[in-house]
């Protein structure tokens, strides 16, 4: 017998298949990019720390920090990352402006094409790129690449190619320069 819960979770898996099809890919001309933001967000007991960071593109000079705190709106369930981790990340995203933005979770490359870079793509309307450090089950093949310790993914208005060509530039010691400073910022609180 299926509970309330697990009821609830099948809904919002069926919405996650419709909002799919929402996602647009799309080459990005390299060219245009000028500046990179990525976000992290980090748990310590019900509060979560959401750390902002946007950089130069492509030679990743930190122009601006922020971090904010909130309470950690929904439980950790695997796949579902998106319900935890989307409030934290807009508060950090709030009136803050950029080319691109890196999200340390997947977009496309989830089981549901739907992850967590999609969903904030699709709400703020801004390319974005998936990034996360290992794949998750059921994913094709197609739709992420290994670049470096890193798992890349299209979020949303970016495909898979150019998101390749936009992070190379960023890798440092094997992962996007600017979502490693987002995650040391939003666990130690700085860089």
């Amino acid at each position: 017998m299926i509970n309330e819960f697990d009821e609830k979770l099948r809904k919002i898996e069926r919405a996650q298949e419709k909002l799919a099809s929402r996602v647009e890919e799309r080459p990005l001309r390299l060219e245009e990019i000028k500046t990179v933001a990525a976000v992290d967000v980090s748990y310590r007991g019900d509060t979560a720390r959401s750390a902002f960071v946007l950089c130069s593109y492509p030679d990743c000079k930190v122009l601006r920090t922020k971090v904010v705190e909130t309470e950690v709106p929904f439980p950790y369930i695997p796949t579902f990352f998106f319900l935890r981790e989307t409030r934290p990340i807009l508060l950090a995203l709030r009136g803050e402006e950029f080319d691109l933005l890196l999200v340390e979770g997947h977009g496309k490359a989830h089981p549901r094409g739907y992850g967590l870079a999609c969903h904030i793509g699709l709400l703020i309307e801004r390319p974005v790129i998936g990034v996360a450090k290992r794949p998750l089950k059921g994913v094709a093949e197609k739709d992420l690449r290994k670049m470096g310790k890193a798992y890349v993914s299209v979020g949303h208005l970016v495909d898979l190619e150019s998101a390749v060509r936009l992070i190379e530039p960023l890798l440092e010691g094997g992962y996007p320069k600017p979502l490693r400073l987002a995650d040391r910022l939003s666990k130690r609180g700085g860089l």
